[in-house]
Parts: C-alpha cells; sequence; structure tokens
C-alpha cells in the first residue's frame, strides 16, 4: 500500500531530518562522512519487512514542520485524501494546525485541506465548522462557501443553504437563483409531507420569483391546487410551463386534461393540445389526444389519426398504443400476430429509461430534480425520440 507515497517520504523525510540534524550541530572540520538518521534506518527495515504502513507513520513524523516543509506536509495530506486514505490526511493536517510556527495563510490553507478530509470522511459537522472559520478569510472564501451550500444539501438544511447561496452571489458575483428557487421548491415538498399546501404555496411562491423559469414550482403549484379542486388556477400554473421549458410539457398533460374535464371543457382542451402537437410533436400529447379523439369519433378516427402521426415520428409508445387499438377489431390469426407484437413493445417500454441527465448521462426511469449521480440541478430531463417523449 502506497508505494509510490514511500518513495516521495523516503528523500523528503531522510534530507529533512538528516538536515535539521547537522544544522543544529556544531560545525567540525574533520567530519569524514556523514551521518544519516537512525529513524532513516529503521523506516527502510519497516519497508523491507513490509510493513508499510509504520514506514509512512515515521517518515511523516521525521518531517518536522516548518516554513520550508509546509507545502510537503499539504501535499502529502491532498495525496492521501485523493487516494481515499483519510484517517491520515486528517492528521497530517491536524498536525499542521497545532504548529504555532505557521503564519496565518498557511493555517487558513490547513483549515481548508482539513475541512475536505472531514467532509470526504462523512464528518460534516466538523467541516461545516472549519468552512465557517473561512467564509471571510480570502482567498478561501468562495470555496468555503461552496462546500459549506454543498454541506447544507446534503443534510437537506434548506434554510442554511439558501442563505449560503445568497452571500455566494455576492462573494462570487454569479446567479444562482435557479439553485435557491429549487430550495425553496425542497421546502415546498416538505411543508406538503407535513400537511401544509398553504405553506407550500408561499414557498413556490417565492422559488418562482427568484426564478421564473423554474418548472418544477409551477408543476407542484398546478399540482397543489388541482388536488383541491381549483381547475383554473391549476391549469394556468401548468401553462405556464410550455414558456418556461417545453421539454417539460409531457409531464402536466395528463393533468391538464383532468383540470379541463373537471371544468367540463373537453373541446377547449382538444384544440389546446393540437396547437401543442402542431408546435413540438410530443408523443404524451399525440397519446392523450388520441384518447380524445377515440372517445368523441370512435377507435377508428383514432387509429387513422395515430397512424399519420407515426409515419412523420415513430415512436414505441405510438406504436403500442397503435397495436392495442387494433387488436379490438382484427380477427382471431391476426390478433394473434398483433399480440406478438404487442409484447415486444411491452418489454421494450419496460427496460426503457424515461430520463436521462444531460450533464453526466444518467438514466432511470423516475423524476428527478437534483441528479442522483452528479448532483446537478435541473439537468434531468425527458428522453426524447423513437423511444422515448
Amino acid at each position: 500500500m502506497g508505494i509510490e507515497i514511500l518513495f516521495l517520504l523516503l528523500p523528503v523525510a531522510a534530507f529533512s531530518g538528516w538536515w535539521l540534524g547537522r544544522r543544529n550541530r556544531p560545525v567540525r572540520r574533520d567530519d569524514g562522512c556523514l551521518e544519516m538518521p537512525s529513524e532513516y534506518i529503521k523506516g527502510l527495515n519497516y519497508i523491507l519487512n513490509e510493513q508499510q504502513d509504520k514506514a509512512i507513520d515515521l517518515f511523516i513524523q521525521m518531517l518536522d514542520v516548518n516554513s520550508e516543509t509546509v507545502e510537503t506536509h499539504l501535499a502529502l495530506g491532498s495525496l492521501f485524501r485523493r487516494r481515499g486514505e483519510v484517517d491520515r490526511a486528517i492528521r497530517i493536517h491536524q498536525n499542521l494546525i497545532a504548529r504555532p510556527s505557521l503564519n496565518k495563510s498557511q493555517r487558513a490553507l490547513a483549515l481548508f485541506e482539513l475541512g475536505q478530509d472531514y467532509m470526504r470522511a462523512g464528518l460534516l459537522d466538523r467541516a461545516e465548522s472549519l468552512f465557517g472559520e473561512l467564509i471571510d478569510s480570502a482567498p478561501h472564501s468562495e470555496a468555503a462557501l461552496q462546500h459549506l451550500m454543498e454541506i447544507y444539501q446534503q443534510e437537506k438544511d434548506w434554510d442554511d443553504a439558501i442563505r449560503v447561496a445568497h452571500r455566494l452571489e455576492q462573494t462570487a458575483d454569479i446567479d444562482l437563483s435557479y439553485l435557491v428557487a429549487q430550495f425553496y421548491c425542497e421546502q415546498a415538498e416538505q411543508a406538503l409531507r407535513q400537511g401544509e399546501p398553504s405553506r407550500a404555496l408561499k414557498l413556490l411562491r417565492r422559488a418562482l420569483s427568484e426564478d421564473r423559469h423554474c418548472v418544477r414550482a409551477s408543476i407542484m403549484e398546478g399540482n397543489i391546487e388541482r388536488s383541491a379542486g381549483n381547475y383554473k388556477v391549476a391549469l394556468k400554473a401548468y401553462h405556464r410551463i410550455e414558456q418556461q421549458d417545453p421539454e417539460y410539457l409531457s409531464e402536466v398533460i395528463q393533468p391538464m386534461l383532468e383540470c379541463y374535464r373537471g371544468l367540463q371543457r373537453k373541446d377547449e382542451a382538444i384544440d389546446y393540445l393540437k396547437d401543442l402537437l402542431d408546435k413540438y410533436s410530443g408523443i404524451s400529447t399525440m397519446l392523450v389526444l388520441a384518447d380524445l379523439i377515440e372517445e368523441r369519433e370512435g377507435e377508428s378516427a383514432a387509429t387513422e389519426f395515430i397512424t399519420r402521426f407515426l409515419k412523420q415520428r415513430p415512436s414505441v409508445r405510438g406504436m403500442d398504443r397503435l397495436i392495442e387499438l387494433n387488436m379490438g377489431e382484427a380477427s382471431e390469426s391476426v390478433r394473434d400476430k398483433l399480440q406478438v407484437l404487442k409484447e415486444v413493445t411491452d418489454q421494450i417500454l419496460t427496460n426503457k429509461s424515461v430520463y436521462n441527465c444531460v450533464h453526466c448521462g444518467f438514466s432511470g426511469k423516475s423524476m428527478h430534480w437534483q441528479c442522483p449521480s452528479c448532483k446537478h440541478w435541473n439537468t434531468i430531463k425527458p428522453i426524447h425520440g423513437v423511444e422515448g417523449e
């Protein structure tokens, strides 16, 4: 374990220990040879006996902390952390901080490195405390705020996450309104779980005041109002999504239809869905519209409508629905063949992902507003194409 670290430490530790020892000795002109420290020989024995852990610990002890070796300690600690040996990284950085010889900038850098060690080890409370010390300490303030925001997200402490995000906007002169809006949406989700829809709506209004393009806030607002039977208000929230990001319209097509039905405005729903289909050619829009056509004009009209659409835009979901419609009127022999095709499309639809992250490529069947893989917000989108939306 850590053989490259040993090769890094051997010459540094040996020279450091030998030089510091020589520096404190009187100069004698009759020295016939240069003596290496006994600890160096001891470390070599550890290596020869394959006791690398003991060797590393010994060589670290031999590295006396002074203005010339601070950077070496910091580099070693960072190397240990990257290798996953967080305990060693913590010990090195703690040892550095305990030294009174460090100047202010060196101590701040050691604190920052130790904070990263604690984060890697999952000791978020300790990391939070250290980064809290550094938010007023240039040049680490911006990075410390970013780490604090990450910690508060992991802890689901959305109030502090919002507070730190606003401070980071001022410090780094960046726009994090899209992120703050998501934090308000998270608080709204908590309010809903606690049975407080009115508080959730207030938080969603804050989200939209931060970021008027926040699709999540519009979807949540629409869902809350729809559940309360306020269909007109819900439709207003759902319609807003077309201006915010039409890629998410598939998420609200069915809820919108429910609102139109609740208002007894089915003809208006058909006109609206036809307009959406002309603009965006969404599969979800087409399927809902096909169901409405079937209700009003029968299976044949719905079949003809889907067929025309699929000639322009092939889709597994569309094909699956078309097979389903044709099975009802088909002869027994044809129905058996259609059943085979239906099983194929069902299998494809069962196994396919519905969403993917445009940042890292993560894919899945559930909608996430924060990617589970890369942790970016607003990067999960419905999949478009032959097998998607």
